[in-house]
């Protein structure tokens, strides 16, 4: 049957009409559950690039895309976190939130009620009950690993909409978060033993103190028939009682004259110069026959073979092909990264900083090690980068930082540490490091087009470490801490001796300021409330007239109360008070665990001579983009904000910032 003209045409403009209607319907449900896939973001998140090193690396022409990038688009100092520690600072970056939202504070918090210290942005534990057959506990259930920090994540909310992204090592994301892009783990990821990086060190020289050291162990050997037989120390093996470190044999075989040896481990060989680096080496440690093995890799650097043995072996690193524990998602990614690149640092602090201040590794040996990361790092940029199309593409680079803590020393004649001798040959180290981090940035600027926002970043920038004021030594010296009778010296365990039914405030991690108050603490005396505020602001102005008797430096230049820095409901459960140093003021490495030195002020001769944990003002960060930034003081809670912006996804009502693309 035909239809008349006239209706035929009525029935082709229903039709379109309808085709319309349809369309207009698809793009808006595309809209609302992927929003806006033709934009692609680009973010490289470098860990303490300083905005003055930066000027002044632009200015000298050793930095060339950076400067093309702030000449075509804007360069801003980025307002760091309260205070300018990075498991805080990345946070804020990550959440839109400040510390009082999602409950990161420090490096390491502490249960008010117990005085257990612990890593401040995850928790792993073993099953909940077990059994003891003789020597063996066998656990019923299985264990956990628990992530600290609240609030949303940036690419959750991407996840929600759809939108494609890849996170790269971002601090403060161990365990990852469930995500349905590729993500690996950073700063936060334990060694295999549970710790932010454990090395060994083996020696037959009786000079050397045998024992733990910060950040390391030393064991002593003994060469027999020119072979050393030692053991490879793992993580504490929970099957049996009392938990023992597991271990594994290996065996060094020496030349009587050449300056060479021969390393065996389980059933791998193979040989190393003096002064040379093997490669990831696999290692299975047995917890219990058959089901209970673990899997490690750690690298050998043979330092001495004459006239005495010398042999330093990395934190044993969870094996990416095989881990242990969870740290990308999905699971099988860092496996199919390992394929790519080869293995690679799973720990989330890779540079092995504690071997460099504890004698182990000098500044020839340690930059080999760092510039081993920075490799690392790139060869995995260099992998996943091409294969961006779209959403939100973000790579973290860590050298900038560590290398910043560990040779600021070499470029400050004013510090304690500075040697001109070291620092003639090494002084260079830490420019040639950001001259690498312009290099990626030229890699990434040509793929740049309309469609692309890049964003460069850091979470805070970089001053001196000259001096340690050690907070809990004044306290204690100025009536706020009292200690028991016949206490003496500084005890190894955090707050031993202390007398809390007589103390009134504690210092606890870089930058932390507690009361011991009624109720919270274990043994708290002071009222909540008015009291309380009356102390803090006592201790406040005495803090801030306390100067250097060296030159009348100010030491401390600002104290925030948690009740005016924070909001949300985590606010009141960490810090009362930050306390905010002046640049070449910290708080001392002792006085952070609950320690009491001496003095109240002490020179830092130690290597890790540059921080950031100071007054936050003192350390913004950076933030560079292609396109022009409207905010005149951008903060680092406006970076998650500008992240769904760019996507058409409106910010969460937790998040404090807005996009620096808009105007205040």
């Amino acid at each position: 049957m035909t239809l008349p003209f006239g209706k035929r045409v009525r029935l082709v403009c229903l039709l379109g009409l309808c085709g319309a209607a349809l369309s207009l319907f698809v793009c808006c449900q595309l809209v609302r559950g992927r929003a806006v896939s033709s934009r692609k973001l680009i973010i490289l998140g470098i860990d303490g690039l300083d905005p003055d090193l930066l000027t002044k690396f632009m200015g000298e022409g050793k930095m060339p895309n950076f400067a093309r990038l702030a000449a075509q688009g804007s360069f801003r100092r980025l307002t760091t976190s309260i205070p300018p520690q990075s498991p805080v600072a990345w946070s804020n970056l990550i959440t839109g939130m400040n510390a009082g939202e999602h409950g990161i504070f420090d490096f390491i918090h502490r249960d008010p009620k117990t005085f257990q210290l612990y890593f401040s942005t995850s928790k792993v534990e073993g099953p909940k009950r077990s059994i003891h057959l003789g020597s063996w506990v066998i656990p019923l259930g299985s264990g956990s690993a628990e992530q600290l920090r609240h609030g949303k994540a940036f690419w959750e909310i991407l996840d929600e909409h759809r939108v494609p992204n890849y996170v790269y090592r971002i601090p403060a994301n161990f365990p990852p978060i469930a995500a349905k892009g590729k993500t690996l783990s950073g700063m936060g990821t334990p060694d295999l033993r549970g710790t932010y990086g454990t090395f060994t060190f083996y020696t037959d020289d009786p000079t050397a103190a045998a024992g733990a050291v910060e950040g390391g162990e030393v064991i002593q050997v003994e060469v027999k028939s020119n072979r050393v037989a030692s053991d490879l120390i793992g993580p504490d093996n929970t099957f049996r009682k009392n938990a023992p470190p597991s271990t594994e044999p290996f065996t060094v075989d020496v030349d009587p004259l050449e300056p060479v040896a021969r390393l065996s481990v389980e059933d791998q060989r193979f040989i190393l110069k003096e002064g040379e680096w093997s490669g990831w080496v696999p290692v299975e440690f047995e917890l219990m026959p058959v089901i209970g093995n673990v899997r490690g890799i750690c690298r050998f650097y043979l330092k001495q073979t004459h006239p005495r043995f010398q042999l330093y072996v990395s934190p044993i690193n969870i094996d990416p092909k095989d881990p242990a524990l969870p740290i990308s998602t999905p699971s099988g990614y860092s496996r199919d990264l390992a394929r790519q690149i080869g293995e690679y640092h799973t720990q989330g602090i890779a540079e092995d900083t504690k071997a460099l201040t504890a004698g182990v590794l000098d500044d020839k040996e340690y930059l080999e090690q760092a510039h081993t990361v920075l490799t690392e790092h790139r060869r995995a940029f260099d992998a996943e980068f091409p294969k961006f199309r779209e959403g939100v593409f973000f790579f973290y680079f860590s050298s900038l930082d560590l290398n910043g803590h560990m040779l600021w020393r070499l470029t400050d004649p004013q510090s304690p540490a500075y040697d001109a001798a070291q620092a003639a040959q090494y002084g260079s180290a830490l420019e040639e490091f950001y001259e690498q981090i312009d290099q990626v940035l030229g890699e990434v600027m040509p793929r740049v087009d309309d469609n692309t926002t890049l964003l460069v970043l850091s979470d805070h920038g970089f001053a001196p470490y000259r001096h340690s004021f050690n907070l809990n030594t004044w306290l204690l010296n100025n009536g706020y801490i009292a200690r028991k009778e016949g206490a003496s010296g500084e005890a190894s365990e955090p707050f031993a001796d202390v007398d809390w039914s007589r103390t009134r405030a504690y210092g606890l991690g870089l930058n932390g300021l507690y009361l011991n108050v009624r109720g919270r603490e274990r043994e708290g005396i002071v009222e909540s409330g008015a009291p309380a505020d009356a102390l803090l602001r006592e201790i406040r102005q005495k803090l801030l007239e306390i100067r250097d008797p060296k030159d009348g430096s100010q030491v401390i230049t600002r104290i925030d109360f948690a009740s005016e820095a924070y909001q949300g409901p985590y606010a009141r459960t960490g810090p009362d008070a930050l306390v905010g140093y002046n640049r070449g003021y910290r708080a001392g490495w002792k006085t952070i665990l609950g320690a009491f030195p001496a003095d109240v002020l002490e020179d830092n001769t130690n290597a890790w001579s540059g921080d950031h944990c100071m007054d936050f003002t003192k350390v913004p960060g950076v933030l560079l983009s292609n396109r022009k930034i409207a905010a005149v003081s951008p903060a680092l809670t406006d970076i998650a904000p500008t992240i769904l912006s760019e996507f058409g996804i409106a910010k969460t009502k937790d998040m404090m910032g807005q996009s620096v693309f808009q105007g205040r």
